[in-house]
Order: structure tokens, then sequence, then C-alpha cells
């Protein structure tokens, strides 16, 4: 197994927005290129100097949120995936990006007087992810919505305590991260039996809604800009009261999803010793190598168990390729996943949606042989 995987599952996307053409793609490039300059050596003073610099030459607020500081923290993960900044350098940035918004909301030129509804913006449970969030409400905010900006891992119980106490029009919901659609689902569920619409988004739920739709939000949006156009178009249909979560999703009747859930701990405890069997490179391995090792696999069975519930294989091939991607760009050989995998397929030989999951993860790492695709052309 690996020594050096992520620290975290993936952000499928990164978080950015389109350029506006009557912005100046050239001032809004120029502006993100200091902004980057400045965040990639964590020097707040210089990247809250760009931000506040920009309004006072007249760029809209909104296109500094979305065209300049979204595209600089897009930057950000793209530079981690490829190895080129470490974990501190990249909750550096994103701290300073988030100082920055802060600079921004303050300033006289973002200053608005509230003339829509009402809007909570919150983190599903469990995703630290939080400007994503973050950007949205201040969009929200620029466009004339009295904003309640909860902020990350939000859990569902707090969150419906908050809409019972407020009069929100609906709840946007965010997540970057796929494993966390399972607390989404009931989030979305919650929101939807006390009668509040929910608009979801982030990279958690595909870059086509696929899972939003799935989950039966109420709506999706792909960037902050659509969402904020999206609620100024009318209001969300207003939930039916009787949706339960196992409507959405008939297959998690097979239990599968559930008892691996329950049982992840000593699953990833079977699979880590049969492991070393297995792969015998584990030998060798450092104490702390060993409990990067042990790291790795609560997360592929994290995916596994998010894949289950979803229903869809395509999100754990899609996992294990990135992985293997990641595990390449450190210098960490990927070998060991198929391995691992195969171990886990033998673990779980009772779980047959579990095994053809297992598999179609495996098949996302078998090359292609491009010699015989095209002898077969």
């Amino acid at each position: 197994m690996s020594t050096r995987t992520p620290h975290r599952p993936p952000a499928t996307e990164p978080v950015t927005e389109p350029v506006e053409a009557t912005v100046g793609g050239s001032v809004v490039g120029r502006l993100a290129d200091e902004l980057w300059d400045a965040v990639s050596v964590a020097d707040e003073k210089a990247a809250v100097e760009v931000v506040l610099g920009a309004l006072e030459r007249g760029v809209d607020p909104e296109s500094v949120l979305l065209d300049v500081i979204a595209r600089v923290q897009g930057k950000v993960g793209e530079e981690w995936a490829a190895n080129r900044i470490g974990v501190a350098q990249e909750h550096a940035a994103t701290a300073i990006n988030e100082r920055a918004v802060a600079a921004l909301s303050r300033h006289p030129a973002a200053l608005t007087t509230p003339t829509r509804g009402r809007i909570t913006v919150a983190c599903v449970d469990g995703e630290w992810h939080a400007l994503p969030a973050r950007l949205l409400a201040e969009v929200l905010t620029l466009r004339g919505w009295r904003v309640d900006y909860l902020g990350a891992q939000v859990p569902a119980p707090h969150l419906i305590a908050h809409l019972h106490r407020t009069d929100s029009d609906a709840v946007a919901l965010s997540s970057s991260i796929a494993t966390r659609l399972p607390t989404a689902h009931a989030a979305i569920t919650a929101c939807q039996a006390v009668g509040v619409p929910v608009l979801v988004g982030g990279a958690a739920f595909g870059p086509d809604g696929r899972y939003a739709a799935l989950l039966d939000a109420d709506a999706w949006a792909p960037d902050a800009r659509t969402a904020a156009d999206r609620l100024a178009a009318g209001p969300l249909p207003r939930p039916r009261g009787d949706h339960q979560q196992l409507d959405d999703l008939p297959h998690l009747a097979d239990q599968e999803y559930t008892l691996i859930t329950r049982n992840s701990a000593s699953l990833v405890r079977g699979v880590f010793t049969a492991l070393q069997d297995a792969f015998p490179a584990m030998r060798t391995y450092s104490e702390v190598q060993l409990e990067r090792t042990a790291e790795d696999l609560a997360y592929i069975v994290e995916f596994l168990a998010t894949a289950l519930y979803l229903g869809d294989e395509e999100l754990f091939a899609g996992f294990i390729a990135w992985t293997a991607q990641i595990l390449t760009a450190r210098g960490v050989p990927a070998s060991s996943l198929p391995p691992t995998l195969a171990v886990l397929a033998r673990e779980l030989k009772d779980f047959p949606r579990a095994i053809r999951i297992l598999e179609r993860g495996a098949e996302a790492l078998t090359p292609v042989d491009h010699r015989t695709a095209e002898s077969r052309s």
C-alpha cells in the first residue's frame, strides 16, 4: 500500500468559475496571477492588497470573488494534486484566500442592503472545505439576499434547529467530497421535511449534478453564479412532506451499505493483516508508513461504502484511478492498489454489489493495450 497518500479524499473538481467577458479576461487574469504569487508564499498582506486594490480600481466585487479568488483556490488544489505544494502550503493558501474574502466583504464597494429573501448557506456535516460555500454566501449578499452563513461541518440537527428559528426561503448546501453524500442526503431530506427546499452544489454532486438528482435535491448549480441566478429566477419548488431517504435509493434494502459501514473498522483491520501477505513490500514499511497505509485503507473502504450507497460503480472507479495518479505524482508506486482491491473482494465475498464495484475499480487500473485496440478496429 502507499506510504504518502493524500491526506483526504479528492474533491473531484476544483473550485473554478468562468471569467465574465464584461470584466475583461486579461484584467482578472493578471489579478489572479498576482494573488497566486502572494498566496503561494503565504503573504497575507500582499494578497489582501491585491483584492482591495482591485476593488479600488472598480473591478466588480463578484468578479473578484469568482474570477480571481476562486480561480486561485482552484490552482491551489491543482498544485497540491501535482505534488508541487505540500499540505501545509495548501492550508496556508486557503486560509489566506478566506481572509481575502473577509476583507472584501467589509469594503465599501461590497456593502449592500438586503432587498430579497433569506437564504441559509451551510456545508454538509463532515465537510471542512468551507470556501466554496463562503463564496456563494458573499455573492448572494452582493445580490441583495439576507444570508445566514453557517460555515463548515454543520450537523443536520443544528441546521434544522436554525431553520426552525428563522424564515429561510431555501438552504444552499455545499459539499466537495463524495464520501459526504450519504450525510448530505440525510440533511436534504431533513430540510425538506420541515418545508424548506434545498439547492446543492460542490464537486461531490458530480460535474453534471447527477448525485443531486439521485438524492432528490430541489435544485443543483455547478457554480456560485448559476446558483445565485437560479435563486433570483424564482422560488424553489416546495418539497413534499412524505419524502423518505429510501424512496430515492431502493437498492439500500440489500443492507450492503449498512453492514460495511457498521463494520468498517474491523474490515480495515482484516484487510491490513491480509495485505501483508498479498503485498510483501509492506513487511519493510516503517511505523509511519504502516499508519499511512491503514489510513489509505480506511479511505478506500469509505469510498466503497459511498459507491454502494449511491449504487454507482463509476464513483469508486474514478476514486481509484485518481488515487493512482496522486501516488504516481508523489513518486509512490501504485502497484499496491490491485492487491488491496483483491483482498477486499475476498473479505467481502458475500456482498455481490461490493464485489462488482471492486472489480470496476480494478478495471480502472488496467492500462489500455493500444496495439490490441488498434488491431481490433
